[in-house]
């Protein structure tokens, strides 16, 4: 992957949390048992520069998607705060004539805003689902698809402006000719093609911030690469930042610039993606490299050494201290040898701590963590 200059912040986000309540019935009422959460999401922190694209990594269930949809308001969040600074002056206006204002920074908190308020920040904050199979109507023609965006966000004032665009959002992810296209239902077109659509109907009303929930996952592997190339130069075409979520993490070297590895709702390590993947700090990070298969025939028989263990803990019931301490097979081994762990891993939650430069991990394996929890000083996720 080639690197570009990113440019200021456009997303700051701290300690974002996103509990769904577990439905109680008449005798749990009646008897007074408290209410219960799923911790999908529990205390995220990051940031976001323009032109970036910033990955959150994770096997199923971390909250990586969560994560996505709460950014865009789709999922109810339960405490945090989002900060977006939109780019486009007629977004600007619109906020202002409906009462938000922008901080100092030309920043706006999104989470107390209502959705009439909001609604102006979906032109600038754009999704691209998994599924391009499901995320289509399967009632409309190509062209409507890519209208319907238009026509919401009020974009083009007659029939043959919003045609232009449609024509130019389709050369853009390479459906060419576009008029091969634009008169098609979804069902008459590839995978690939479809995914392309749903592309273009992201980037059609020039958004500052797209987040792609593993576009790429229900691709033919011949398909993955055109596809990662095509929003590659998006990047740099519509200067655009990315949230990228996958659990591939090949895709996820060749396409991100940081990587933020989840688990079970946390960011537990977070630094520049090459590093990350050739030097993995935390122990599930290990774990989730050493599952890549490996390409080469003489190694495919070998046991791999992995530091994981069981199975997810239930997501409602966070384990005490550490979470990932009861499947960590570092911690198994080093307790006797090192007993601070003993006081630390089963008892309190490691805080996000940078131990080298750009390099943040959340394990009482390093001294930055432990020195943190000590003197009660923990290092912010900067930039």
């Amino acid at each position: 992957m080639y690197r570009v200059e990113l440019g200021e912040e456009i997303l700051r986000v701290k300690d974002l949390k996103v509990w769904f309540p577990i439905k109680r019935g008449l005798i749990d009422i009646l008897k007074g048992k408290s209410q219960l959460y799923v911790h999908a999401v529990d205390g995220v922190s990051f940031n976001l520069r323009r032109r970036e694209i910033f990955c959150l990594v994770g096997e199923s269930g971390c909250g990586k998607t969560t994560t996505g949809k709460a950014l865009l308001k789709l999922v109810p969040i339960h405490s945090g705060t989002v900060l977006f600074k939109p780019t486009l002056k007629e977004t600007i206006e619109k906020l202002e004539r409906l009462g938000v204002e922008l901080d100092s920074n030309g920043f706006v908190n999104t989470v107390p805003l209502k959705e009439k308020q909001f609604k102006p920040l979906r032109r600038e904050i754009q999704m691209i689902y998994q599924d391009p199979y499901g995320s289509l109507n399967p009632r409309f023609r190509i062209k409507d698809v890519l209208e319907e965006v238009l026509l919401v966000h009020k974009i083009g004032e007659s029939k043959e402006e919003r045609m232009e665009l449609i024509a130019k959002a389709l050369e853009m992810v390479k459906l060419t000719p576009w008029d091969e296209f634009v008169y098609r239902f979804p069902h008459q077109l590839s995978g690939g093609q479809r995914q392309r659509v749903a592309i273009a109907r992201a980037i059609i009303a020039n958004p500052s911030l797209i987040i792609a929930d593993e576009p790429v996952s229900m691709l033919d592997v011949s398909i993955r690469a055109e596809i990662l190339e095509v929003l590659l130069n998006l990047r740099t075409q519509l200067n655009s930042s990315y949230i990228f979520i996958t659990h591939d993490l090949a895709v996820a070297r060749y396409i991100c610039d940081r990587i933020a590895v989840m688990y079970l709702g946390k960011i537990v390590e977070l630094g520049d993606a090459r590093e990350v993947i050739a030097d993995p700090l935390h122990p599930y990070t290990e774990a989730l490299i050493a599952a890549i298969p490996d390409p080469d025939p003489a190694n495919r028989l070998k046991m791999r050494d992995l530091k994981i263990k069981g199975e997810v803990p239930n997501a409602v019931f966070i384990p005490p201290g550490c979470r990932f301490h009861p499947r960590c097979v570092y911690y198994d081994m080093a307790k006797d040898v090192d007993p601070e762990l003993k006081e630390l891993c089963p008892v309190k939650e490691p805080p996000l701590v940078e131990v080298r430069k750009g390099r943040f991990v959340s394990c009482y394996k390093y001294a930055a963590v432990r020195n943190a929890v000590k003197t009660g000083v923990v290092d912010q996720v900067r930039k």
